[in-house]
């Protein structure tokens, strides 16, 4: 019986550059010089591995970080690097994945040079404001995922027919 053949990470050789530069977006961007073919690895995600509760800890104080959550959330990565300044947009024209529990963006569509670099953060955790910027048509406001935001409201609601309906 012949056994399976491993499994390889391909990561094609790039002639593109990344270059940090003022976003419209906000603050700084990660462009590409270069043309960036669908599918591709473009910069994993990288930074110190922890914990939720030692993020929590950590941050709690700060209102913009650069953490990316693995695992559902049970662990964070707080990011450094490139990786760290692709934005948000709504209509992104790159993902995010976990493949062989490295955090890799990758091209969504074709990217032509001097586009932005963007990923939808879908946020999951946290009720403070985290309004987008994007600008983008489909644009919902907000950094969190769609379902986050119908959770918030659901609670928000009930927070507020209990202020109505409490014994005055």
């Amino acid at each position: 019986m012949q056994s399976p053949a491993p499994s390889v990470l391909k990561i094609v050789a790039r002639t593109m550059a990344l270059i940090l530069r003022q976003s419209r977006i906000h603050s700084h961007g990660c462009y590409t010089d270069a043309p960036i073919r669908k599918g591709t690895l473009i910069v994993e995600y990288v930074g110190e591995r922890l914990t939720y509760e030692q993020a929590d800890d950590l941050y709690d104080d700060f209102p913009n970080t650069y953490l990316f959550g693995l695992d559902g959330g049970k662990h964070i990565i707080d990011g450094y690097g490139v990786a760290a300044f692709v934005n948000h947009s709504c209509d992104p024209n790159c993902e995010t994945d976990q493949i062989r529990g490295k955090m890799w963006i990758i091209a969504l569509r074709d990217i032509e040079p001097g586009e932005e670099l963007t990923y939808d953060y879908n946020l999951y955790d946290g009720e403070d404001d985290a309004p987008c910027l994007c600008g983008t048509a489909p644009c919902r406001g907000s950094l969190y995922s769609a379902s986050h935001l119908r959770r918030i409201a659901k609670k928000r609601a009930k927070a507020a027919l209990k202020t109505v309906q409490a014994p005055s």
